[in-house]
């Protein structure tokens, strides 16, 4: 994290919205357009304006974040006598229950006090003194970071990371995360509006977020958070929820389509749709790259496609065959679309023969992939 100033005193000092390296630029759009403030991109994440409300609407409503932190306290410290004295600073109880226990975690870098345990332990006396139990397995995470001796203590607002939407059972061979696949489509330009193809699908992701998106439906409608369980969570989820979208809201025709060569996958994919309430908005069905086409009566739209690479899946020297195949269908069959192709491998990409242009590398488990695009 970076951090733009010095904080004097221990009040919350905003929100910061945790991504995937190399997806900050995404996810800064989104929440700009929900109507976010102070939105600034750093690395490895978003600055934001708020306290535990905003927090509550961010773990409900973006895309393309993975976690919300709440910081709470940004301070310098030279020793654990000055973590000490400032954790006990803490208005501990307008964030967190007392009857809801909490743990520690702490990280120290270049910095006077670099023992992690022992700043684990100053900020559990703060943390206890306004009356909040500590236990290891605690389901609310306070993360302590001393950093060239700025300390900066969050509590963590999400629990399990948000890319676990909470509807999809189904899971395929290395996926891709939903956070990342939402972050791609806005890179895309997608809106909403235009029709999408994954013509190597797993288990939906794309297909299924770009559903969602054009449904108009909360990501995190289906799952609970780490913020229900502190100061007015339960009613703070209620406030940003609105109201629960089912499958009313997202009824055909199909406008995203998802392909794949596994009928395992195809029907994974589609028992996702069906939890997810966009099966109205969805079409999956078996198919080999080579006999991919266009959608009958849909404008070209936007391609994305997640491909085994050699790092992940499969042998390298075999895939070449698969990425020529791949951008040789699309080239022939569908003039007009938008095409992203994520891939570690930049020869791979060259494979497809497309006039493919890359953008940053985006950290996927800590495999360097980058989104590749061109238009037909």
């Amino acid at each position: 994290m970076t951090h733009s100033s010095t904080r004097s005193d221990a009040s919350p000092a905003g929100l910061f919205l945790v991504t995937q390296p190399g997806l900050e630029g995404p996810l800064a759009e989104e929440a700009r357009a929900a109507g976010f403030t102070g939105v600034r991109a750093v690395p490895g994440g978003v600055e934001a304006d708020g306290g535990l409300p905003e927090a509550a609407r961010a773990n409900l409503h973006l895309r393309c974040a993975v976690r919300v932190l709440l910081r709470v306290a940004e301070f310098r410290a030279m020793h654990l006598a000055q973590l000490d004295k400032r954790s006990k600073k803490v208005d501990w109880r307008s964030i967190l229950c007392p009857e809801v226990p909490v743990r520690v975690e702490a990280t120290c870098r270049r910095s006077k006090i670099y023992v992690n345990k022992a700043a684990v332990q100053r900020v559990e006396g703060g943390v206890t003194a306004a009356g909040i139990p500590i236990a290891k397995e605690a389901e609310i995470t306070v993360k302590v970071r001393i950093d060239d001796d700025l300390c900066t203590i969050s509590v963590d607002t999400t629990g399990a990371p948000l890319h676990r939407r909470g509807h999809k059972e189904f899971v395929g061979k290395a996926p891709l995360r939903e956070t990342m696949a939402a972050a791609f489509l806005r890179e895309m330009g997608f809106d909403g509006t235009q029709a999408v193809v994954d013509p190597m699908c797993g288990s939906g992701t794309i297909v299924l977020e770009a559903a969602e998106i054009a449904a108009g439906l909360i990501p995190g409608r289906s799952r609970g958070f780490a913020f229900e369980k502190m100061a007015e969570g339960g009613s703070l989820r209620r406030r940003y929820l609105e109201s629960k979208e089912g499958p009313a809201r997202a009824q055909g025709p199909a406008r995203f389509f998802g392909f794949d060569r596994n009928d395992g996958a195809i029907r994974g994919a589609r028992g996702n749709a069906e939890r997810a309430g966009v099966a109205g908005l969805v079409a999956f069905e078996r198919a080999a790259v080579s006999d991919l086409l266009p959608p009958e009566g849909v404008a070209p739209g936007i391609v994305l496609v997640n491909p085994p690479y050699g790092g992940r899946i499969g042998d390298r020297k075999l895939l070449f065959g698969l990425y020529g195949a791949l951008g040789a269908v699309l080239s022939a069959r569908f003039g007009g679309w938008s095409v992203g192709i994520v891939t570690s491998d930049g020869g791979l990409a060259k494979a497809t023969g497309l006039a493919l242009d890359g953008g940053g590398p985006v950290d996927h488990s800590g495999t360097k992939v980058q989104l590749y695009r061109c238009v037909l």
